[in-house]
């Protein structure tokens, strides 16, 4: 085109790629956390290989099948993706809006345990049946509405500029939500949640930034209760026993103390490198109950030995440090707390999983992170490190 006798060139200019803005500075895959992603997924692949070798063998469990909790186990972390991904593409700050039907609908689900719908496995009437092998156990789904709720409360002001810190009102309003959900999982009674949801209270109190007398408070409060839960005997005699055989190892080896006595047998006699996957003579030959949920860790240390359960503990310990720098790195105090709530969930569980298998712990069924077959953990945990790639993806990139 020719304007005052000059010829003026537009320079062309061509469209990005599908590729090019799939790997823009802005893009989803530049701000995704991969060494989280790649962490989960690792534990979720080991997960799976040693929830095959602890149940290929056991019959009356499989009905024959030995790939019946290895198909099961494949599907959960399926689905379990699926919702992370739901997660991330609904993103954190948009689920403010959903929190209070969310929190309801947990709710919901664990008043449904007390009812005619709830079943008892294992001595904890935590789980609803739903037919076809599956099951659900609702406390899971509390650990995200916690996290989710009291970050809500805790926030508001704080992220609208009224206030530098929660104020008292607001940190009793919080504790009031997550106080709700405790004393209906207590009627169960399942005291593991109850310990893991104590840990995230805690955790959320500290990366709030509410006042140290409250976390001080919440710290005495939990003595207090626990010694009044002993007092009360609210808990079932298989728990009192758990904290009985956790207090003297040799108190009924063959009895209450029987699944942490063989764990530790198991893991023992691994040494360095283990005996090799699907060779551990402790779990081929079926001695530890309960070994592909709560006491998985002991098919790792027997069949990868030291090195192959330092490196599942290393993992885990990459997801807790990327879920710090993800809750350092948050624009808002509503992110910085439902990363922390989750690092503080992941941390207690998987220490309180692997201790007990230790016998460090008292024995109280809990599944470990990603490893440990269930689904509705494995949900449960996808969910949060789909929020944790949420508050990552949702920062500016050079934080």
């Amino acid at each position: 085109m020719s304007v005052s006798g000059y010829t003026t060139i537009r320079r062309y200019t061509p469209e990005k790629s599908t590729l090019g803005k799939l790997f823009a500075r802005d893009s989803i895959v530049r701000r995704m956390d991969w060494l989280l992603l790649f962490a989960a997924l690792l534990l979720c692949a080991i997960g799976t290989l040693l929830v095959y070798s602890a149940t290929r063998n056991r019959t009356s469990l499989t009905h024959g099948d030995q790939y019946y909790f290895l198909l099961r186990h494949v599907m959960n972390a399926g689905i379990g993706a699926a919702l992370g991904i739901g997660a991330v593409v609904i993103g954190h700050r948009r689920m403010r809006d959903v929190v209070p039907f969310y929190y309801a609908l947990a709710i919901l689900g664990i008043l449904a345990v007390l009812s005619p719908l709830g079943s008892t496995v294992n001595g904890a009437h935590s789980w609803i049946v739903i037919g076809g092998g599956f099951s659900l156990q609702p406390s899971e789904f509390v650990k995200v509405a916690i996290i989710l709720g009291m970050a809500v409360v805790l926030s508001a002001r704080v992220d609208a500029g009224d206030r530098e810190h929660p104020d008292h009102r607001t940190v009793l309003q919080s504790l009031g939500l997550a106080a709700l959900p405790i004393a209906i999982i207590m009627m169960m009674p399942d005291l593991g949640s109850v310990m893991v949801l104590g840990a995230i209270i805690l955790g959320v109190l500290l990366a709030s930034g509410a006042s140290n007398r409250w976390v001080f408070g919440l710290i005495a409060s939990g003595i207090v209760g626990a010694l009044l839960v002993w007092q009360l005997g609210i808990l079932d005699k298989y728990q009192i026993d758990r904290f009985a055989a956790f207090a003297n190892p040799a108190l009924d080896p063959s009895g209450v103390g029987y699944n942490t006595s063989q764990a530790r047998i198991a893991i023992g006699s691994g040494g360095l490198l283990g005996k090799g996957l699907f060779h551990g003579s402790q779990t081929t030959g079926q001695f530890v109950p309960e070994q592909q949920t709560d006491f998985v860790f002991s098919v790792a240390g027997e069949e990868l030995g030291f090195v192959g359960a330092a490196f599942i503990i290393l993992l885990i310990g990459v997801i807790l440090w990327r879920g710090c720098a993800i809750a350092r790195g948050a624009t808002d105090l509503y992110g910085t707390i439902v990363a922390a709530g989750i690092v503080a969930w992941f941390a207690f569980q998987a220490f309180e999983n692997i201790g007990m298998t230790l016998g460090i712990m008292p024995v109280a069924g809990i599944p470990l992170p990603f490893v440990s077959y269930g689904g509705s953990s494995m949900f449960a945990n996808c969910v949060a490190i789909g929020l944790l790639q949420s508050v990552k993806m949702q920062r500016p990139m050079s934080a």
